[in-house]
């Protein structure tokens, strides 16, 4: 390859720029020895990595029950000051403003009808806060079966050079490699993705459980007060 001073000039061999695996095997090798299926465990990868971002980011502590405004809610109901907290409820877009604005707006039909609005909305809430997650359970189970698919395809391949009476081991390679890779392509993906979504699992039941513990303290805080502005 020819450079000019510490500057490679045009003409870098195309594999260069391909990543490499102990120096010898690139990924894109891996990718096309291990056969259609290894398509399939790419986009499931791709699309557990998109969902578990997407879902840290809107399962935020801040976002979901910030401490500020229940704080300021609480505050005005123990003072009475109804309007004020529905003012507050209505101008918040975390689910536990939504959970107390349908608590709040059912104040005057009896505090039955509160705590009846107040968990309806609080199962609509947890729906929400968990949507998607179970998709990573489906790409953690499904990601193994479709390595274990390779590895059929590949052993069928070897059985056929067999049966053809070939007697030569690179012959045989193929099907070797095609179904040795797609069984660690589907692990690869199978493993971390389970770990995903046990952590996403967990923290939006972490977090469903505080908002209920806080609809639960403003059930008590409206009794207290008589309900009444």
């Amino acid at each position: 390859m020819e450079c000019f001073g510490n500057e490679p000039v045009a003409g870098v061999e195309a594999d260069v720029l391909l990543i490499r695996i102990d120096g010898d095997i690139r990924v894109i090798d891996l990718i096309v020895r291990g056969g259609i299926v290894m398509y399939p465990i790419i986009l499931c990868s791709i699309i557990a990595l998109a969902i578990f971002l997407e879902r840290l980011w809107v399962l935020r502590r801040k976002r979901i029950i910030p401490s500020a405004f229940i704080q300021s809610v609480e505050d005005n109901l123990r003072n009475r000051k109804l309007s004020e907290a529905l003012f507050l409820c209505q101008n918040d877009d975390s689910s536990i403003a939504k959970i107390f604005l349908a608590g709040l707006k059912n104040t005057e039909r009896g505090i039955w009808m509160v705590k009846e609005a107040i968990e309806e909305r609080g199962g609509r809430e947890g729906i929400i806060l968990e949507k998607h997650v179970g998709i990573l359970s489906t790409i953690a189970n499904l990601s193994p079966l479709l390595g274990l698919l390779g590895t059929v395809s590949g052993m069928i391949k070897t059985f056929k050079v067999l049966s053809q009476g070939a007697s030569n081991p690179s012959l045989l390679a193929g099907g070797i490699a095609e179904a040795l890779i797609t069984t660690a392509a589907g692990l690869v993906v199978a493993i971390p993705t389970l770990v995903c979504y046990r952590i996403l699992k967990d923290k939006a039941e972490s977090l469903i459980f505080e908002m209920e513990e806080d609809s639960i303290r403003l059930i008590e805080i409206m009794e207290r007060s008589g309900k009444k502005d």
